[in-house]
């Protein structure tokens, strides 16, 4: 079936069902100079699809999971010098048999004849353990020389203050995590001389960042973030930067039009989100997101594309406002976002991940549901 965008940019494209039944998919990953899709399902499955004909097989070798409230089997990466070297890596919740449960990274080697996930291992647990089973983050993407980067969730930390968990710097919650691909803190990163921070943690104050991109031309990292009542952010991630949760948000608490903190402009000390939904209707709870930079789409390219749950479409931006009609006219630094267009709207779709097939630039979702499709938008 096909769409035609909605804002007169005369952008046709069809929406193609790539393959069906997964429950909750949430993590998309293509494997470099094979064509095939990696699909965790929250549930505790990962599966190998082929775009081609829908066919799917699933990968065994995959950790147990803590698969209770938004915990379970999350996100998926690829190591960037696949296939040689073949470790896939994972992003899950798990327990310490004590009823709490922190966000994890493993990883294992991709044998994608089997398949199967050899050896596979966590590799840094983002502690503290917590009862709760909300806000793990756990958006894992490849940034520039290598290195992982891995969000973090506060847990679902009420404590809204200067206490809270976000603010402090000295544990892994509420942060955005720079890792090597053995999983330990990059030896670069901002706190590691610091006797009071955790080594790995890139950045803090956050909530809930569950989408992360690389801008290609510069290496920069692009997150979006949860907010409370809105408040959903767009961050460009500093070294060391605090991000504000919840001591500046534009968010307000559930249930009323109170602010949790005050804005990010009456704060030197924390960094202002390149774009912001205050509190109010519109709103765009986040998912993974991609920069597009392939020639599928020649009239979208350089635009950010993040789904939303809630709000339930395909969000595509621009970035510094600009138009492009050829790749010269892309700002690699410009950090102003303006939302220009809904995609999928007018299909109840909860839109959970986002990525780009590498050799075409079509772009790839998957719908957050218990009987759910992975999808392709194409041009036409």
């Amino acid at each position: 079936d096909a769409d035609s965008d909605a804002d007169g940019n005369d952008v046709a494209y069809a929406v193609e069902r790539v393959a069906e039944g997964f429950e909750h998919p949430w993590g998309l990953a293509f494997l470099p100079g094979d064509g095939r899709l990696l699909v965790t399902e929250r549930p505790g499955r990962l599966s190998l699809v082929d775009p081609a004909d829908g066919t799917r097989a699933s990968v065994e070798g995959v950790p147990a999971v803590h698969a209770a409230g938004q915990g379970g089997l999350l996100d998926v990466a690829v190591h960037p010098s696949y296939p040689d070297d073949r470790r896939v890596y994972l992003t899950y919740a798990a327990t310490n048999g004590e009823g709490a449960s922190a966000t994890h990274l493993g990883t294992g080697r991709l044998d994608p004849d089997a398949p199967a996930l050899d050896g596979f291992a966590a590799v840094h647990v983002a502690e503290p353990f917590v009862e709760s089973t909300n806000h793990y983050g756990s958006r894992a993407t490849f940034g520039p020389a290598g290195a992982l980067y891995v969000t973090v969730g506060d847990r679902r930390d009420t404590t809204f203050g200067p206490d809270h968990v976000s603010q402090d710097p000295s544990n892994e919650l509420g942060t955005t995590l720079r890792l090597t691909s053995d999983g330990d803190a990059h030896p670069d990163n901002p706190f590691v001389d610091e006797p009071d921070a955790a080594d790995a943690v890139y950045s803090y104050g956050h909530r809930n960042p569950q989408a992360m991109a690389v801008r290609p031309e510069t290496g920069a990292i692009w997150q979006c973030e949860h907010g409370e009542r809105d408040g959903d952010e767009i961050n460009v991630i500093e070294a060391g930067g605090n991000y504000g949760w919840p001591v500046a948000s534009e968010a307000c608490h559930y249930g009323t039009d109170n602010p949790v903190g005050v804005s990010h402009a009456d704060r030197d000390d924390v960094v202002a989100p390149a774009h912001v939904w205050p509190c109010g209707p519109a709103r765009l709870p986040p998912e993974r997101r991609r920069l597009l930079r392939r020639d599928a789409f020649p009239e979208w390219r350089g635009d950010l594309f993040a789904g939303t749950l809630a709000a339930q479409y395909l969000g595509r931006f621009t970035v510094d406002g600009r138009s492009v009609t050829d790749a010269g006219d892309v700002d690699p630094t410009a950090v102003d976002v303006t939302e220009r267009e809904p995609l999928l709207a007018d299909r109840g779709w909860r839109l959970r991940a986002v990525t780009v097939e590498p050799e075409t630039g079509h772009l790839y979702v998957a719908v957050d549901d218990a009987d759910a499709p992975v999808a392709r938008i194409v041009p036409t």
